[in-house]
């Protein structure tokens, strides 16, 4: 009946660990003694159920320490060998899952500081889009461009690893719901007549704002109380930069509502440079049509 029995193989314990277990007993059967004698003696020596009770209490959990420290100091060196493969393992672990983890922490950190919600507009770094869709590893826009200037979208689709929230700053072009602040820059040279050109532009801005201009600033002051901020001006300006000794640019700024700040700027351009050419050889051709003109009558 046992002659096909298999008996399992003899388990072989090495001399170190077996010593480690034998200690480890002793340990443990000498804590268990010196407690249980500990507990008779205050039984029957302290007479106060209170002070009994407290002192019964603290001898378990000073036992339990020191069991704990025994044990400690029996093992250590395994728990360290132990400790060093764990760390080996966390350490390859990150390596191997860095971009994921920055991925969630780009996400936490995109959720816990609002930076933006679906449908603004943003850039990262040279992408910039509409906000179409997000996840806990992505987010994707809607490409808008080219450059930073134009307000056209390509109809390229950009999806952003959340990894680039941690490290890059976002711009979040919607700040606002309903008006925000539309800039653009008109160069001009230093003999051109710029200052016609600017005076053209703040009338066409103007003219261009004025049927909702009161509702933006109904609504800007809304805002700025809501959020604790100055109320900006809300009227269109021109200011002028001079980037280089040769050239003056026209900053035009005026508000805007956030899907008509492409037609709204080419319609102020149209306007502009469709009555006149602002070149320094036009104007003086002007100029002299003029005074023929004036001569004529």
């Amino acid at each position: 009946m046992f002659d096909n029995f298999v008996w399992p193989p003899s388990v072989q314990i090495p001399d170190s660990l077996m010593g480690l277990l034998l200690n480890s007993l002793i340990l443990v059967v000498t804590i268990g003694i010196l407690r249980a004698v500990t507990a008779r003696f205050i039984r029957r020596t302290v007479q106060s159920a209170e002070l009994r009770g407290r002192w019964l209490v603290n001898s378990r959990n000073g036992f339990l320490l020191l069991l704990l420290l025994g044990l400690v100091i029996i093992w250590g060196d395994e728990l360290r060998t132990l400790a060093l493969s764990i760390v080996a393992i966390a350490v390859a672990f990150v390596v191997a899952t860095k971009e994921l983890i920055l991925c969630l922490t780009g996400s936490l950190l995109k959720s816990g500081s609002r930076s933006f919600n679906l449908g603004d507009r943003i850039q990262v770094k040279d992408f910039r889009g509409d906000v179409i869709d997000q996840s806990l590893l992505a987010t994707t826009i809607l490409e808008v461009g080219p450059g930073k200037t134009m307000h056209q979208r390509t109809g390229r689709v950009i999806v952003l690893p959340n990894a680039l929230f941690v490290s890059e700053p976002i711009v979040n072009e919607s700040f606002t719901d309903d008006y925000e602040f539309h800039v653009f820059t008109v160069p001009f040279k230093r003999d051109d007549d710029w200052q016609a050109a600017r005076q053209a532009l703040l009338d066409a801005a103007t003219r261009q704002c004025e049927p909702y201009l009161e509702q933006v600033r109904r609504y800007m002051n809304r805002v700025s109380s809501q959020r604790g901020l100055a109320v900006p001006s809300v009227d269109p300006r021109v200011t002028i930069q001079v980037p280089a000794a040769t050239e003056i640019h026209l900053v035009v700024r005026l508000p805007a509502r956030p899907g008509q700040r492409s037609a709204l700027e080419q319609t102020i351009l149209s306007e502009v440079f469709s009555a006149r050419s602002y070149s320094a050889g036009c104007s003086e051709e002007d100029e002299a049509i003029d005074e023929s003109e004036n001569a004529t009558e």
